[in-house]
């Protein structure tokens, strides 16, 4: 064979090869710039449901120190042990009550607050190898206990020794160093908390149909799904990354024990309550007897505890607006139902009987199914809550997606890519799914990223 019909056998291999392959790159667009897309009341509220949840995201950003002496910090009962002083403090991105905020983001282009948090007003802590100044707000649990026994309780990352308002604490911050050289460490980020009262709204049965209506599809697949309950009464149980909280008032109140370390009345025994570094009588939040004008009557805010305030908060917050559709975002919604992603992050649900104006029989638009799904050993954090094992989490809702900055449920990544990646592994139901996305072409790829991104 001739030299020239060599070359020319090569030169139509390539080109058929080139022909066979999109080569356009694509990327994830990273978070949406602009005004903060969340963080506002539902809008058919009445005035005075409008007024109370103004009165509650007050609450909710107040700062607290340990007896809510000291400037700037009038909150009462931080500590012993502590991850933040605020709740905005770690739900913060892009307005408050939403997820970590973290350095880069369009609206809180700031160093991860736990790095300042360590030293604040005198304490003595060190900053955890694994708390870095571009990284996500982290909440740390241990897996197992010394003896080998189940752990899975958070470990909080501070404490108020050496604050100054805390004279004799010395309660030491737990060995996290140790426990990482054993891989016995795992993490989480906050859950953003905007529109969360539709979601309690929802009634168990149209949970119950809308994860039956996907059953055969679902099975096709190889996805599984079912859901956290309470033990006690069965009902379904939908807060929290393992669906472990049955209320936003129980999440707001284990959170303000755990992660701030304030006894109240759903949470009120202190936590890490050692000798000499308790302060305050306990619950420290609780119901007032008293306004702060100390009038025996109030407004329902004033009157109620931080904890009732933060639950407020969320019943009455709207959910994420997504941006206005283009031509890519609407392809890459009909790819998100075609591949099967909708099968575990179901698009829309609806509310049952509702006691805040305007929030009855309303259509919504989550993505998620609030279920339990085996996510696999990739993903899987070792820890059993409830009725999800080690390997499961509750499906992310994905609305407020397009202006998050951290992704999963540890924080891992910043790529939208990389998240959607991580979803493939031994044991994960969505590995035929994350084929399925595989096999797209570029383009189609790259409607599918904005699409998510306009969430």
């Amino acid at each position: 064979m001739k030299c020239r019909e060599i070359s020319a056998i090569a030169f139509c291999l390539a080109a058929v090869l080139l022909a066979s392959l999109d080569l356009s790159a694509q990327n994830d667009p990273g978070p949406r710039t602009g005004p903060a897309a969340a963080g506002s009341s539902f809008p058919t509220l009445s005035g005075d449901e409008q007024a109370l949840f103004n009165q509650a995201l007050q609450v909710l950003q107040e700062i607290d120190s340990v007896s809510g002496t000291i400037a700037g910090e009038p909150g009462s009962g931080l500590g012993p042990a502590f991850n933040g002083n605020s709740c905005t403090q770690c739900h913060a991105q892009p307005a408050p009550a939403g997820s970590s905020p973290g350095l880069n983001s369009p609206q809180n282009s700031i160093q991860n607050p736990q790095i300042a948090l360590a030293t604040l007003d005198g304490a003595t802590n060190a900053v955890p190898s694994f708390i870095s100044a571009n990284g996500p707000m982290l909440e740390a649990r241990f897996i197992r206990n010394a003896d080998g026994t189940p752990d899975g309780g958070v470990h909080d990352l501070y404490t108020i020794r050496g604050r100054s308002d805390a004279p004799g604490c010395n309660l030491s911050q737990p060995d996290f160093a140790t426990a990482q050289s054993q891989n016995n460490v795992i993490f989480r980020i906050p859950t953003p908390i905007f529109g969360l009262g539709l979601v309690e709204a929802t009634p168990d049965q149209a949970l119950i149909d809308n994860l039956n209506s996907t059953a055969a599809a679902r099975a096709s697949l190889g996805i599984g799904g079912s859901f956290n309950t309470s033990g006690n009464d069965g009902t379904i149980t939908r807060f929290g990354w393992k669906a472990q909280n049955k209320s936003l008032l129980i999440f707001s109140g284990e959170a303000y024990n755990v992660e701030m370390g304030v006894a109240n009345e759903l949470f009120p025994n202190e936590r890490s309550a050692v000798a000499g570094c308790v302060f305050n009588s306990s619950p420290e939040d609780r119901t007032h007897m008293l306004s702060e004008g100390g009038s025996s009557t109030g407004t329902a805010s004033e009157m109620s505890s931080d904890a009732v305030n933060f639950a407020l908060f969320a019943r009455l917050s709207a959910a994420p607006t997504p941006a206005a559709p283009t031509s890519s975002t609407q392809k890459g919604a009909a790819l998100f139902s075609s591949i099967g992603c909708s099968l575990c992050h179901s698009p829309t649900l609806t509310t049952g009987q509702s006691p805040y104006t305007g929030m009855s029989n309303v259509r919504y638009h989550p993505y998620s199914d609030f279920a339990l799904h085996k996510m696999g050993n990739d993903l899987q954090d070792g820890i059993t809550q409830g009725a999800a094992k080690g390997n499961q989490f509750r499906t992310a809702p994905l609305w407020g997606l397009g202006q998050r900055l951290f992704f999963l449920h540890d924080g891992r990544t910043t790529s939208l890519i990389q998240a959607i990646q991580a979803h493939s592994g031994t044991g994960s139901e969505a590995n035929k799914v994350i084929n399925n996305y595989n096999r797209l072409k570029a383009s189609p790829k790259q409607d599918l990223l904005n699409f998510l991104r306009s969430l």
